[in-house]
This record gives structure tokens, sequence and C-alpha cells, in this order.
């Protein structure tokens, strides 16, 4: 096995907390909108082919706002992570399969999927509520 020049062990829960602040900041200046505006944001979602858009657009913009925070304290990982994955999934292949978009425009998705994902399987770390 390869010697590592450092040890990593101290540093996990500070790696997970960090992963999660991000994370949280980031769907938060992005459900913050979609929150303030339901009939706004519903509209985009038929817009985007989603239909109807009250149905897809409120349970995001609920998630993106109020998921977020539970992301940053570390709360309800298990069930929230999971929703975020789904959430970015979903993003993903419509992005993938519906539009034109450029791997550059979706591959943002792919990685707070992977966030996700990392955070279900390996839960809030220590530095949580």
């Amino acid at each position: 096995m390869m010697q590592l020049l450092f040890s990593v062990d101290p540093f996990p829960d500070l790696a997970l907390l960090t992963a999660r602040v991000i994370f949280s900041i980031t769907f938060l200046y992005y459900g913050w909108p979609k929150i303030k505006d339901l009939k706004a944001n519903a509209q985009d979602f038929v817009k985007m082919g989603f239909k109807p858009g009250w149905l897809w657009g409120t349970p995001v913009a609920l998630l993106e706002t109020f998921g977020s925070l539970f992301i940053a304290a570390g709360i309800a990982i298990p069930i929230i992570a999971p929703l975020f994955a789904i959430h970015m999934a979903t993003g993903t292949i419509w992005k993938i399969t519906k539009t034109d978009k450029p791997f550059t425009d979706w591959s943002y998705d792919l990685l707070l999927l992977s966030i996700a994902l990392l955070l279900a399987a390996f839960g809030p770390g220590s530095y949580a509520l």
C-alpha cells in the first residue's frame, strides 16, 4: 500500500462540514428566488416542459431553500441528501436528453449530484446539530 505524505485522518469531518456549507450556500442562492415567487417559478417549470409547473416547481423551491438549511445544520441528512441527489439526477438527465446544452452546462449538475451522494453515503460528520 502506498504511504501518503501526510495523514488526512483528522480532516474528514472538516471536509464534510465544508462540503455541506458550500452545497447549502449554492442551493440557498438558487432556491431563495424560487420560494419568494412560487407562481413565477411554476411558470418557469412549465416553460421547461415540467407540467403542471406548481407540482414540480414547488417541491424544488422548498427543497432548495429549506433543504439547504437542513444540510448546512447537518440535520436529516439521510433524507434530505438523497432528495437533492434525485433533484440533480433529474436535472442532469433532462439537460442531456431534452436540450442541446453542452457538457459545460450540465457538468455543474453532476458535481452537485456527486456531493449529494457523498453526503448521503457518509452523513454530516461530527460538526452537525
